[in-house]
């Protein structure tokens, strides 16, 4: 068994002034955006560098939105009307990750009308960057000591300090949704992206990959207290959210090779690095 150890939310403070580390870690997010967008953009057919920082804002007015939108509709919706103030306490947590990815996906819509670009050719683009910011928000949540496991008896099990975790052993699952939807994830499409696929394979990889994570991350995580299981028992509001995902995310590839296979001898003029 591992002590949580003692982090102080606020990574800097200057007069009233309150940096949190939750907060830190949507910016790191957002910086890798940028940066690897950049790198991207340079050996990538249709974008340019510039373009970069246009894209981020995007994606940052997206995920801010629609993640905090998505967890007031999708899991505390009563707790908000009875204090509406609490809505924009975003550094105390609260950011529902399907909720956010509704957000990014409308926000890369507008980014793609306005830029002259499809829709796909610009989640093809931007789906390999995106695991850096879900392993740093993970990370953010594992500091607030929020969204910790369930009991269990393992070596590495972890005592959270919230009085509602009970002073018992749990699985550290934040740093398992950390590893698992922000490490390995990204290596998954940043290799995979680096050979011309089809349109849409990347960002179906991206939903497939993500939803089938969570999903099983979900199986050592505690369902939030004021939902707790919504289905047969054991299943919780992310893997309902989430299961989705992975049938949408395999259609997505199969029609993405499906169409690449259809033209003529073969050929698939769409296949251009995402």
């Amino acid at each position: 068994m591992i002590q949580y150890p003692q982090i102080d939310p606020v990574a800097i403070q200057l007069g009233p002034l309150k940096i949190h580390w939750y907060g830190l870690m949507y910016l790191i997010g957002f910086a890798a955006l940028w940066w690897l967008g950049s790198r991207r953009a340079r050996s990538t057919p249709g974008w340019k560098v510039e373009e970069m920082s246009d894209l981020v804002f995007y994606g940052a007015l997206g995920t801010i939105l629609g993640g905090r939108l998505g967890y007031i509709l999708f899991y505390d919706l009563e707790s908000y009307l009875a204090a509406p103030l609490d809505i924009f306490k975003i550094w105390q947590g609260g950011m529902s990750f399907h909720g956010g990815l509704l957000g990014v996906l409308v926000a890369l819509a507008l980014f793609a009308r306005k830029h002259g670009k499809t829709f796909f050719q610009v989640t093809d683009f931007v789906a390999p960057m995106v695991p850096i910011g879900l392993g740093a928000g993970r990370l953010g949540n594992f500091i607030n000591g929020e969204l910790w496991g369930r009991v269990t008896e393992l070596p590495w099990a972890m005592v959270f300090p919230d009085p509602r975790a009970g002073g018992l052993p749990r699985h550290p699952s934040q740093l398992y949704e950390a590893l698992l939807e922000g490490l390995v994830l990204f290596i998954v499409l940043w290799v995979y992206s680096r050979k011309p696929r089809p349109v849409m394979a990347v960002s179906g990889l991206f939903l497939a990959g993500y939803g089938l994570f969570r999903f099983l991350v979900e199986f050592t995580r505690m369902p939030d207290a004021q939902l707790g299981f919504i289905a047969f028992g054991w299943l919780t509001m992310g893997q309902l959210l989430s299961a989705p995902m992975v049938l949408l995310g395999a259609a997505m590839i199969w029609w993405a090779y499906r169409r690449a296979g259809d033209r003529p001898h073969g050929k698939n003029p769409s296949r251009a690095r995402p």
